[in-house]
């Protein structure tokens, strides 16, 4: 007798038995598994920002930098059209000597505009210096700016009267700022070298007064004169020093944080600008 097959027959289990519907369900399931992971992160251990919102933000910086610089320097326009057309126009000539105006141009134009954003970024610079002088909290605002790894710490010692004495922790040792009236604030440095003088042992403390008397330091000249300070520690000493220094505490006193109104928006200008002049 011939056998009847069953009419209910199972389906074989596993990835065989499944049907299109199933098949598609699962791919659904696995897009949505990689789509729920953890955004990237940057060595700060901040989510990636995309290069294009990267550009539209440093663009929007330049931009707010550009206009606060021009509001307190007018002939800024005029300046930048003049190094763009004297220096595109010289590489220009090189290649009209060469015979070659077609090809040079490209790189006449690139090195105009360089040009021009070199000198923007070096009258924004003046302009904000200008405006921040005398005022509390200045030296503190440079020193916040400055490009390294520096570890500022404002306001570490000061008066009623606004003078103030700032700590920084970098390559060089341990730098001790003040602003001020000179008379006050060099008893304030000398009681500050003490307290960091017992923390830090034999590490070089550095120590200086701003201002444009003799032996002291112009306010736009602050910034590169610490960063042209030897190189007395390494990358891991200093951050054993931050460590151990981390038990005398942040600043003691209120430090305005902008010296001037709208300080957050000129320090775009002093900054953002500065690092691409």
């Amino acid at each position: 007798m011939a056998r009847s097959k069953p009419s209910d027959a199972t389906a074989p289990g596993g990835k065989a038995g499944r049907g299109p519907k199933d098949a598609g369900r699962g791919r659904s399931s696995g897009a949505t598994a990689a789509s729920g992971k953890a955004p990237k992160l940057d060595k700060k251990g901040q989510p990636k920002v995309g290069r294009l919102k990267k550009l539209r933000g440093q663009a929007g910086m330049i931009k707010q930098a550009y206009t606060l610089t021009r509001k307190n320097d007018p002939k800024l326009p005029w300046i930048m059209l003049i190094a763009f057309v004297v220096v595109a126009g010289l590489i220009e000539l090189v290649g009209i000597i060469f015979d070659s105006p077609f090809l040079f141009l490209p790189l006449a134009i690139i090195a105009g505009g360089l040009a021009a954003l070199i000198l923007f970024g070096r009258r924004a610079q003046g302009s904000a210096y200008r405006q921040v002088e005398g005022q509390p909290g200045a030296a503190a605002w440079v020193l916040e700016g400055m490009r390294g790894d520096w570890r500022v710490t404002s306001g570490v010692a000061g008066t009623a009267q606004m003078d103030a004495v700032h700590r920084v922790l970098g390559r060089p040792g341990v730098i001790l700022v003040a602003e001020g009236v000179p008379g006050r604030v060099r008893s304030l440095l000398a009681q500050e070298k003490k307290k960091v003088a017992r923390i830090v042992g034999d590490t070089p403390i550095y120590d200086i007064v701003v201002g444009d008397d003799e032996g002291q330091v112009p306010l736009r000249k602050l910034s590169t004169h610490v960063m042209k300070l030897p190189r007395n520690l390494t990358a891991a000493e200093v951050n054993a020093l931050g460590r151990r220094m981390s038990a005398m505490g942040g600043g003691r006193m209120p430090v305005p944080g902008g010296p001037l109104p709208g300080g957050k928006q000129m320090s775009v200008s002093q900054r953002q600008v500065r690092r691409r002049g």
